[in-house]
């Protein structure tokens, strides 16, 4: 599995996964918490490859462990 063409929903599942958690939304922004790390993931698909890689260094997830959970 590759990090191409995923849907927000699907990224927010993964997220949780790492112990994230929706604290809120604004517009069409999630905003997702975690040991005082703060991400948001656009509610739209797909979402672009340079903002998923920037969702995941946010959060401090490499690409490798992020695709285990495809």
């Amino acid at each position: 599995m590759s990090l191409y063409n995923h849907d927000w929903r699907k990224v927010i599942k993964i997220l949780k996964k790492f112990g994230f958690d929706v604290t809120r939304q604004r517009g069409s922004h999630l905003i997702l918490k975690k040991d005082g790390k703060i991400i948001s993931v656009p509610r739209h698909s797909p979402i672009a490859m340079p903002t998923l890689r920037s969702i995941l260094a946010q959060a401090g997830i490499s690409e490798k462990d992020f695709v285990k959970y495809l």
